[in-house]
């Protein structure tokens, strides 16, 4: 993964662009929602985010793959307020690795989702 072009450096966990050399096996996973598989809907930002990126965990492991092989994640958030710890949470939950990354700030579905995360991933 490269900083393409002329284009600014990019940082805080997420690339440019990324390339996937063919053949590669390629997983579109759903807009996760913060809900548990029980129905529980936490009500603060930072469990919902978690228990977001756990229903991504568990789509990917259903497909023998690990958050490492994302090669794009989209957050839709309900509010601009949750920017920082949205960030940080993703950092916390992808460590070193760094997909493609889109954060958009947008009405959400549900009211009482704070967020939705959608992913692409390759083997």
């Amino acid at each position: 993964m490269i900083t393409p072009g002329p284009l600014v450096p990019d940082g805080g966990g997420y690339r440019h662009s990324v390339e996937v050399a063919a053949p590669a096996r390629t997983v579109y996973i759903s807009g996760q929602i913060p809900v548990s598989p029980t129905g529980d809907l936490a009500p603060d930002f930072a469990t919902q985010c978690r228990q977001a990126w756990t229903n991504i965990t568990t789509a990917l492991s259903h497909h023998d793959m690990v958050l490492a092989d994302l090669i794009k994640v989209t957050t839709y958030l309900s509010d601009r307020a949750y920017r920082a710890e949205n960030s940080t949470i993703r950092q916390e939950m992808l460590g070193d690795h760094a997909p493609a990354l889109t954060v958009i700030i947008t009405g959400i579905y549900d009211e009482a989702w704070l967020l939705e995360i959608e992913a692409i991933a390759a083997k």
